[in-house]
C-alpha cells in the first residue's frame, strides 16, 4: 500500500512557499522545491518557538541541520541572528536556500550542501541555538540528538520536530513542547 503523501505546504495561495514571520525580513515569501519529507515548520509552530526564545536572538550562533526549506533558518536571521548556518544535502534545496539569502540579501547566512550528521561529526563548532527538524517521519533527529551536546554552547539551546514524542537526551531538559497535527515538537536546554 503506498503511504499518501502530504499536500504541499502552501503561503498565500502559493504552492512551496513559506512565510518570514517576524523580524527584519517579516512578510517576505520563500520559494523551496518539491521534496520527499520536506514539511515546512508552519508559521503557528515558528511563532511558538520564538514567543519561547523571547522573539530576538541578537548575536546569536544559530545551526539548522536538514535546512530544507529554510523557514527556521531564515527566521532566526530575520530577528537578528550574527551567524545562521544550514545544512542541506538535497542540490535543488540547497540551490533555492542560495537564491532566497540572495533575494533577502542575508549575508550572515551560510549555506552548506553536506550531509548533516556526517558534518556534525567532523564540525567542531559550538551554537547559541541548533534546530534540528530532519525529514518528516524519518529517524534521524534520535542520531543527531546523541551527538548535539558537544556542539551547544553552555546554556544553548535545542529545537527539535519529529513524528514521535521528544525525549530529552542526558544533558538536556526539555523546557517546552507542544504538537501540531502529527508533529511534536521541544525546545531543550543544555545543562
Amino acid at each position: 500500500m503506498l503511504a499518501k503523501q502530504a499536500a504541499p505546504r502552501r503561503a498565500h495561495g502559493a504552492a512551496n512557499r513559506v512565510r518570514i514571520i517576524g523580524g527584519q525580513y517579516r512578510r517576505r515569501l520563500l520559494d523551496f522545491p518539491d521534496g520527499a519529507g520536506l514539511r515546512p515548520t508552519p508559521d503557528r509552530v515558528r511563532e511558538t518557538l520564538f514567543n519561547w526564545l523571547g522573539q530576538d536572538l541578537p548575536g546569536w550562533a544559530c545551526l539548522d541541520l536538514f535546512a530544507g526549506s529554510g523557514a527556521l533558518g531564515f527566521e532566526a536571521a530575520s530577528r537578528g541572528a550574527g551567524r545562521v548556518v544550514m545544512i542541506e544535502r538535497d542540490l535543488k534545496a540547497a540551490g533555492a536556500l542560495e537564491k532566497n539569502r540572495a533575494v533577502l540579501g542575508a549575508n550572515q547566512v551560510d549555506i552548506l550542501r553536506a550531509d548533516a550528521l556526517a558534518w556534525l561529526a567532523n564540525s567542531r563548532e559550538t551554537f547559541d541555538l541548533i534546530f534540528v527538524d530532519p525529514p518528516f517521519d524519518s529517524d534521524l533527529a534520535g542520531a543527531v540528538l546523541a551527538d548535539l551536546a558537544r556542539h551547544l554552547k553552555p546554556g544553548g539551546h535545542a529545537y527539535i520536530e519529529q513524528g514521535s514524542e521528544v525525549r530529552a537526551p542526558d544533558g538536556f531538559i526539555i523546557h517546552r513542547s507542544g504538537r501540531a497535527g502529527r508533529s511534536h515538537f521541544a525546545l531543550l536546554i543544555k545543562e
